[in-house]
């Protein structure tokens, strides 16, 4: 990532947060405020699926080149999972492909099992994910018919906080790395129950540094002009000296 000091100070570029409704797809949020406010350059800092809502970092302008380093950041879900079945996209928008008993499954043995998940795992990632084989995403192979063999990769679970168990459903939260399939996770925790698992609902709480507390509704955004949410915008420069000073501290 190579700025100059002219692209870093230029005032149109910086990054600010939204609260992505249920039904848009990432891309949709990007392409509403693009025609919207009137950016040459928007882009995104890590894909939500249509029916997950919660925190989407936007970059506008220059930003667009930290979109990749930000990506790359730890992130922290809450969901809920749903015993007894599982589907072929790992949530609820898939077709059931199983159905399995879930009433031999205790409350202890739930935080036993997810608890066993802490730590660095393995996952094969779900057909319905944007990873590329032979140059062709996932998803669009799958909207095919097409299942192909995938190769396992490598997520740490940095932590996992159960909020409430009323069987079948389990909700809790998960601070993760990049790449992690939450959906993929639930899927996989129905197996370690010798049952079945999906993922019902998915919102992003956390991404890196930015929290999903102040980020800016859709409804909001179509009443604003261009000036108003250049108010709301972290500038460009003022985000990388913040980053800089954060990792001098740390170092």
């Amino acid at each position: 990532m190579k700025l100059s000091a002219q692209q870093i100070l230029d005032p149109n570029s910086g990054l600010f947060m939204v609260n992505k409704p249920k039904g848009w797809t990432s891309h949709d949020v990007v392409n509403f405020v693009r025609s919207r406010f009137g950016f040459k350059k928007v882009g995104h800092c890590g894909t939500l699926d249509p029916n997950a809502t919660g925190l989407l970092i936007l970059v506008v302008g220059n930003a667009t080149k930290v979109a990749d380093y930000l990506s790359k950041e730890d992130k922290v879900y809450r969901t809920t999972m749903l015993l007894g079945s599982e589907t072929d996209s790992h949530d609820a928008d898939g077709k059931v492909t199983a159905e399995m008993p879930w009433d031999h499954i205790t409350e202890e043995r739930v935080r036993e099992t997810l608890n066993n998940f802490v730590g660095v795992q393995e996952q094969i990632p779900p057909m319905v994910s944007a990873i590329k084989k032979n140059g062709k995403k996932l998803y669009e192979l799958a909207r095919k018919g097409i299942t192909i063999e995938r190769e396992p990769r490598k997520m740490v679970i940095n932590s996992m906080d159960i909020h409430e168990i009323a069987l079948p459903k389990v909700e809790f939260t998960i601070s993760c790395s990049k790449g992690t399939y939450v959906r993929t996770l639930c899927h996989d925790i129905g197996h370690e129950l010798e049952s079945a698992a999906h993922m019902s609902e998915l919102v992003r709480l956390k991404s890196g540094g930015f929290s999903l507390e102040g980020a800016l509704e859709i409804d909001i955004l179509k009443e604003w002009e261009r000036e108003e949410l250049m108010t709301h915008i972290l500038p460009l420069h003022k985000f990388l000296a913040d980053r800089a000073a954060q990792e001098a501290q740390e170092f």
